[in-house]
């Protein structure tokens, strides 16, 4: 198994200060060598904590190129010309609150790599990680807080689930997609690339091909999990996910996530802790990065930014009432209670 291998993680970033270290220090812990940040528009300390990990040499930050309002689509767009994608062996495009949880061998990308047989590509399915009750936020590992989510094999309804991926360099790429890389349009059938799921397994060819607009970023679950799954925290704490819906996100400026958002992801059926196996390793890493420089104080102040947003956001009457309209909502996704219903299986104040 190669362990010497570059990996470099991209990412796009708005006020997600107090979750970049633990982001940093797991993904450091299975393997990634190198960070390319984009950030824009941060007034939580975001910026400037990126910068300060930047002149360490732990991450490059760059400002988001976007002129519009399609923040990852252009990031991406520049990324593919950055030396530190660019000299990568492998790289890895993903978003702050996802973390790849590796079943195999030493739980690294190279262990999964290997299990996979060196694909060109790995595209690892979601699996949406619930609030679990909690309305605090509490500045503690993600992965220690969140350990519900929906049956790995069906999400709201659906067999096919989101994935992101892992390219390597030889990827005959035409550019990056969020959640996956298309390759040229001219490469020929026999030239197409390996590409397997989590599970060592080729991808669906419509999928490959994304012959499918429906399908192109997603494809059945079931048995696509054996080696790793990729565990997305897309809610967090009631308080976070009210910051969040505060700041939009990278691709949408501004966009508000009403409940039906929150409920798609909040299905907390099935339990998980098997992440959990990378804890140790993950504070012990965080210690580091905090006892560098002045690494930890930047956190604290991030942390700090994120609260006070929180307390400015519930001086709002409309967040207060969105506060409580998601305390009350049905964990059940939209889709399911409506099939339930009509089976006649829910009674009608359910």
């Amino acid at each position: 198994m190669a362990t010497d291998l570059a990996i470099t993680a991209v990412t796009c970033v708005k006020n997600e200060g107090p979750f970049l270290l633990e982001w940093i220090a797991f993904h450091q812990c299975i393997g990634v060598t190198d960070f390319l940040f984009y950030s824009n528009d941060c007034d939580d300390g975001t910026d400037t904590l990126l910068d300060a990990l930047a002149e360490l040499g732990h991450v490059t930050h760059l400002p988001n190129p976007a002129e519009g309002r399609n923040y990852q689509m252009e990031a991406l767009k520049d990324a593919k010309g950055q030396a530190v994608v660019q000299d990568a062996d492998w790289v890895w495009i993903a978003d702050v609150d996802e973390f790849p949880n590796i079943h195999v061998g030493d739980h690294s990308f190279p262990a999964l790599i290997d299990a996979c047989g060196d694909p060109q590509t790995i595209s690892l399915n979601f699996q949406f990680f619930a609030n679990n009750d909690i309305e605090a936020f509490q500045d503690q590992p993600v992965i220690e807080q969140f350990t519900h989510s929906h049956n790995p094999d069906m999400w709201c309804g659906e067999a096919a689930v989101e994935v992101k991926s892992l390219v390597r360099q030889d990827f005959p790429l035409q550019y990056f997609g969020a959640h996956r890389p298309f390759f040229k349009p001219k490469v020929k059938k026999k030239q197409r690339p390996s590409w397997t799921d989590g599970s060592g397994r080729d991808v669906p060819h419509r999928f490959l091909v994304a012959a499918n607009p429906r399908r192109i970023r997603r494809f059945p679950a079931s048995g696509s999990r054996v080696h790793a799954t990729l565990n997305h925290y897309a809610l967090r704490s009631l308080d976070s996910y009210l910051v969040k819906n505060d700041r939009g996100d990278v691709n949408r400026e501004n966009r508000a996530f009403d409940d039906t958002y929150w409920r798609e992801r909040n299905d907390p059926a099935w339990e998980d802790t098997s992440i959990q196996r990378y804890l140790p390793a993950l504070k012990k890493q965080m210690e580091k990065l905090k006892a560098q420089g002045n690494i930890g104080a930047l956190h604290e102040a991030c942390v700090a930014a994120h609260t006070a947003k929180r307390d400015a956001l519930l001086e709002q009457p409309e967040y207060r009432a969105m506060q409580k309209q998601l305390r009350k909502a049905s964990k059940l996704p939209p889709q399911e209670e409506e099939m339930l219903r009509g089976l006649g299986l829910l009674g009608e104040d359910a």
